[in-house]
């Protein structure tokens, strides 16, 4: 069994992809290839299909770090001091963790989502890299600003020099949301006229408020990639919460350097 993933051409020297659902061996709502642990799915799935992706991406199994996401703003760097920890206190530094940084080669950084955004952002100056989960409540709060900024401190990352991916997620046309939702947009200070739109309820561009975030720290237009999957619509092949419910599967996007 292979599973089968949705890459990204970001640089000769990295493979970026997101996991669809096909490939795997969980069942149900969790079909077929869930990798995520606080999900709800099978133990002896999960451990099986992390061998199957380890193996697609030539990385050792405990190469892959994936954080416990609460919608939040922390973000980790993982260097090589992580890889001395014992597994326990691995989770602990990912514990609550929405974001990673690395300029680490031969590891698998990733997040998880199932609607919300996921973000991977390239420093091909420094081979440095950032995974973020930008789902509604961290994109108010600007996580990807955040992670910029991080890998600048970490790195020196330049970000007229980035590159980034916005990975697969709910769409404008599925994104309904009420009216709180909406007014905390707008009071973080986002163009309402630019990612919102009225029909019986409000909905939000999730995607065009990463774009705007992403060029806010400087990136460059023309080096941001959207990959107009929206999971919602495309459930057959990638997890929607709202499609399948909470107790589901996870999409994976996630970076190796080589």
């Amino acid at each position: 069994m292979t599973p089968e993933l949705h890459y990204y051409h970001i640089a000769e020297n990295v493979t970026a992809f997101s996991t669809t659902r096909h490939g795997g061996y969980s069942q149900g709502n969790y079909g077929e290839l869930n990798v995520n642990l606080y999900c709800g799915d099978h133990p002896e799935a999960i451990a099986k299909n992390r061998k199957l992706l380890c193996k697609a991406l030539a990385v050792a199994e405990d190469r892959l770090v994936m954080p416990h996401q609460v919608h939040d703003t922390g973000v980790s760097q993982i260097g090589k001091t992580f890889f001395l920890l014992s597994e326990d206190i691995r989770k602990q530094v990912l514990e609550g963790i929405d974001a990673l940084i690395t300029n680490m080669r031969h590891i698998c950084i990733g997040v998880s989502t199932a609607d919300c955004i996921p973000i991977i952002i390239y420093d091909p100056e420094h081979h440095a890299a950032g995974v973020v989960h930008s789902g509604w409540r961290g994109t108010v709060s600007n996580i990807t600003g955040r992670v910029v900024i991080s890998m600048q401190r970490a790195y020196q990352s330049n970000p007229e020099m980035l590159k980034a991916v916005i990975g697969p997620g709910i769409s404008l046309k599925n994104f309904e949301v009420g009216d709180e939702v909406y007014e905390a947009f707008s009071d973080a200070g986002y163009p309402m006229e630019q990612i919102s739109c009225k029909e019986q309820k409000w909905h939000i561009d999730l995607w065009a408020c990463c774009r705007l975030q992403l060029e806010a720290t400087g990136i460059k237009a023309e080096n941001i990639e959207e990959c107009g999957i929206c999971t919602y619509d495309e459930v057959e092949d990638y997890f929607s919460a709202r499609r399948l419910g909470i107790s589901s599967g996870r999409i994976l996007t996630g970076i190796v350097l080589r």
